[in-house]
């Protein structure tokens, strides 16, 4: 680079930035994910009736899967936990 010329952000910023951002992604995922398995748990704990807790399991496990996806949950956590929440429907 000339000497006239500055950078506005060195690499040290940038990733300071990034990781910022990335990590406010990741809590708003977060607990997206955290409030959709609550729902479904106690709707289970309610009674609800089949059909019902069928369609928000299938919403928690898509969710789940959304995770593993972008990164923010290993496979086999999500596997675990839609593992633990299916044996919740059936009892």
């Amino acid at each position: 680079m000339s000497e006239g010329k500055k950078r506005k952000h060195t690499p040290e910023q940038k990733r300071i930035l990034q990781n910022r951002k990335r990590a406010e992604r990741n809590t708003a995922l977060k607990s997206r994910m955290k409030t959709t398995v609550k729902k479904f748990e106690k709707a289970v704990e309610a009674g609800v009736a089949n059909e019902e807790s069928a369609v928000l399991y299938k919403d928690v496990t898509r969710t789940l899967d959304k995770m593993v996806t972008k990164g923010i949950l290993h496979k086999n956590t999500a596997a675990r936990k839609k593992s633990r929440l299916s044996k919740k429907i059936s009892n």
